[in-house]
């Protein structure tokens, strides 16, 4: 049986989001566009208990947005909810990358400094395992990246797709304390169908 539920959102669209540059932990803000999309998304979410976010400016910008057009507040931060670092990939392009990294992309191979899946996890789940526990009975709206909801997708089924900018992702905390991965949510008109997840061996 379920304790808890938790939205787990991808923050709007960032400035370097905008100029499809690997972000990892730097920290741009959001665009005007990323603004637009908390507020339009925000309709879809309905109510919840509580709204924590990524400490990142352009995840905690986006959950204070929507925890204006919600009206559930204070937006609490956890700083185990950040993105996965990048390492040296941190402020590249894809062509850069392929540029200063020759073949590294497509081989899976990762640069100095990138957080694997296994840190990644180390922080988040406890900290979505004591939201859990914490709202027992309840639902929580916690807006993290695309890089955190990708790793916990991928180590709950095996399975993975890359979440759009206010994508959405149920996740289920058992009365156990167990998670369970539970249906995505497209927020936005312009999101569409949920696409199927894909092989593990997609890149984040």
């Amino acid at each position: 049986m379920t304790s808890a539920r938790i939205l787990l959102v991808r923050h709007g669209e960032s400035t370097w989001n905008a100029a499809a540059r690997w972000q990892g932990r730097a920290d741009p803000p959001l665009t005007d566009t990323g603004q637009r999309q908390a507020a339009a998304a925000a309709e879809a979410i309905g109510a919840v208990d509580a709204i924590v976010a990524s400490s990142l400016q352009r995840a905690h910008h986006t959950a204070v947005i929507l925890s204006e057009f919600i009206g559930i507040g204070p937006v609490h931060l956890d700083e185990r909810l950040v993105e996965r670092d990048a390492g040296e990939w941190t402020g590249l392009t894809v062509e850069e990358i392929d540029q200063r990294f020759p073949g590294d992309r497509q081989a899976g191979r990762t640069p100095p400094g990138f957080e694997t899946d296994e840190q990644l996890l180390e922080r988040v789940l406890p900290a979505l395992a004591e939201l859990g526990e914490a709202f027992a009975g309840g639902s929580v709206l916690a807006v993290t990246h695309g890089g955190v909801i990708f790793a916990l997708a991928r180590h709950l089924t095996g399975q993975a797709t890359r979440i759009p900018n206010l994508g959405a992702q149920w996740v289920d905390v058992t009365l156990d304390g167990r998670l369970q991965l539970g249906e995505r949510v497209p927020l936005l008109a312009e999101h569409g169908p949920v696409q199927p997840p894909s092989d593990v061996s997609e890149q984040v």
